[in-house]
């Protein structure tokens, strides 16, 4: 790789990876979720998702790119570790807790993705693809926002609660 042009189409192809990984990964924290709101907020976030997924091929379709050419590891890993969590932890809030955590590592990597890749689309002169990438970035941030809300005024109390 030479091309600033060519860093953009890789880290594209590995977002592109990570939201289809996300797609098959919502669904079982979802399942494995207790708490009803935390299991809606995975429900919703897989919807976004594909929406996002969606969004990611088209960009890669424009540029006359590959979309599955990359796979991105490091997401494989995150992923690995939130279904590791779910097994090793019982059904219950403590889970719970452990799966927002897993996740908001999950969202916190997506972030960092999404903003520097709204960072290049911005120098490449892509502004179309600028302004879909930094909403996406914004959805990312949004899903994090919330379950931070539910870790601090639901979960945690709940699993501390449990221990008692």
């Amino acid at each position: 790789m030479e091309a600033f042009q060519e860093l953009y189409v890789a880290e594209l192809q590995e977002a592109r990876s990570f939201e289809s990984m996300l797609l098959e990964t919502l669904p079982k924290l979802a399942a494995a979720a207790s708490d009803e709101r935390l299991a809606t907020a995975f429900r919703e976030h897989a919807e976004e998702t594909r929406e996002q997924l969606d969004s990611v091929e088209a960009i890669l379709l424009k540029l006359g790119a590959d979309p599955k050419e990359h796979k991105d590891q490091s997401m494989q890993r995150l992923v690995q570790e939130s279904g590791k969590m779910a097994d090793l932890v019982e059904a219950g809030p403590v889970r719970d807790a452990a799966l927002i955590a897993s996740a908001q590592r999950i969202e916190h990597y997506e972030i960092a993705v999404y903003g520097t890749l709204a960072a290049y689309a911005k120098h490449l002169g892509y502004a179309e693809e600028n302004q879909i990438l930094r909403g996406i970035l914004e959805q990312e941030k949004d899903t994090d926002e919330l379950l931070s809300e539910l870790a601090e005024g639901v979960i945690n109390p709940a699993a501390v609660e449990a221990e008692v």
